[in-house]
């Protein structure tokens, strides 16, 4: 759900960026906005500063130590205000392991690769700076947009989304344990990007023996994570059934070792890695023996909401444990649901299980630039705060601004336009539906 995408080069009118509410752990930054005019809904200044919380280096704790901690295991308590820094690196890390996906994909129409993943699995991480990360990439995903649309980018509908890898033996010393990674990245061609406006709730039935009907979740996430294309390469298997098989693998693979699964994705990202962690859990495929499970841990940045109330407590019920990642100002994190979601006064009766709502723990970031609005979604911006929270990042996310002109190459302006509206009114599909429903 890469809204940056769709936002113009103009400054629109935004309110005062005010402090966040403090029950909620806010990571926030020095940052000097300078503009060449006042917001017109603002009688804010035109440069200001935001505090900054930091955690003092442990001197005796590593992360080989306290990894089930990192992981969630207690939810994260004490690590996020102030902010751990052994956290705080690993956040980093995979979200670099999300950035390697956007790197590595091919917007060259003239490519033979285009849309797909421009280097083979082995070379990956060296190509894109990460070929001393401990990790060996083992099989590249691909998922299958459920939409018809006039004007594909090729005649494949299958898209290369992310890649599964795994710790080395080497990199166990440091982690404490051999770590199974996916990564997924969020919304580039227009099929992903339609399919995220598919805004209504659909329970997930991921598990045949017990499909769960009260369990819901957003039905554009869940086609994109289920739909196959026999007339395509890599479209034979679904997105879903790709994952579930090469992690299933890799925990057989390495039985009698302590192992986690960590699921990292952005943006419509996000919403694949929780699908699959939910769906990992779900079936049971994290159990050893009767009594040990293995440990599944989601780092969602820019996420918006994937479920219902139901989807939130099957997650919990389950030990999926989850941090999001998320700029306050980011509209994408407050989508879909923008008017019925977790903070929706009446949730009983029909509309119980008819609200968006959020799962996990946050950890809230707080940037943004008049000159550059698009930086309150880009993962790299995400990243440069964290890595130096007291340095403006002027980099304006260079891969975002080619996928922009992509689309613009598509005749998407319509698109663009709704688009934009889409962010603001948020679930403008959703409340019709839903009222069309319990009218009738």
């Amino acid at each position: 759900m890469a809204f940056h995408l769709f936002m113009t080069n103009q400054s629109p009118c935004l309110p005062e960026i005010r402090t966040f509410r403090p029950q909620r752990p806010v990571f926030r930054c020095e940052i000097t906005v300078e503009t060449s005019r006042r917001s017109c809904l603002s009688t804010a200044p035109s440069s200001f500063k935001l505090p900054i919380t930091i955690a003092q280096e442990p001197r005796s704790t590593v992360l080989s130590d306290m990894w089930m901690e990192i992981q969630g295991s207690d939810n994260w308590k004490g690590l996020l205000d102030p902010l751990n820094p052994i956290l705080k690196n690993e956040i980093i890390k995979y979200g670099e392991f999300v950035m390697a996906c956007y790197h590595a994909f091919d917007l060259d129409p003239s490519s033979k690769r285009y849309c797909n993943c421009k280097y083979g699995r082995k070379r990956l991480l060296e190509e894109v700076g990460l070929e001393n990360s401990g990790y060996e990439i083992t099989k590249y995903i691909y998922a299958t947009p459920d939409i018809s649309f006039p004007l594909q980018e090729t005649s494949c509908s299958s898209r290369w989304i992310g890649y599964v890898a795994v710790s080395t033996q080497k990199e166990i010393g440091k982690l404490g344990r051999r770590d199974i990674l996916i990564s997924f990245r969020g919304t580039v061609t227009q099929s992903e990007w339609l399919a995220n406006f598919m805004s209504a709730l659909t329970p997930a039935r991921l598990d045949p023996h017990d499909p769960r009907m009260d369990v819901k979740v957003e039905l554009g996430f869940l086609s994109l994570y289920t739909s196959t294309d026999s007339s395509c390469k890599f479209g034979h298997k679904s997105c879903r059934d790709q994952l579930l098989g090469e992690v299933s693998r890799i925990i057989n693979k390495y039985k009698g070792e302590e192992v986690s699964i960590t699921v990292a994705g952005h943006s419509m990202g996000s919403s694949l890695a929780m699908l699959l962690a939910y769906d990992i859990a779900e079936l049971g495929l994290n159990k050893i023996g009767q009594d040990e499970e293995i440990p599944i841990t989601v780092y969602s940045f820019a996420g918006p909401r994937v479920g219902n109330s139901g989807f939130k407590k099957r997650c919990e019920e389950l030990g999926v444990k989850v941090l999001r990642i998320v700029n306050v100002n980011d509209p994408v994190t407050k989508v879909p649901g923008v008017f019925l979601n977790e903070n929706f006064r009446v949730l009983k009766g029909v509309w119980s299980h008819a609200c968006y709502v959020h799962v996990g723990v946050e950890l809230a970031l707080d940037f943004f630039k008049m000159r550059n609005p698009t930086c309150v979604h880009d993962l790299e911006s995400y990243l440069g705060l964290l890595k130096c929270p007291k340095r403006v990042v002027k980099k304006s996310g260079h891969f975002f601004s080619r996928a922009g002109k992509f689309l613009r190459k598509q005749r998407m302006n319509a698109c663009w336009a709704w688009g934009n509206a889409a962010k603001d009114l948020g679930n403008f599909i959703q409340i019709p539906t839903l009222m069309r429903k319990n009218l009738s």
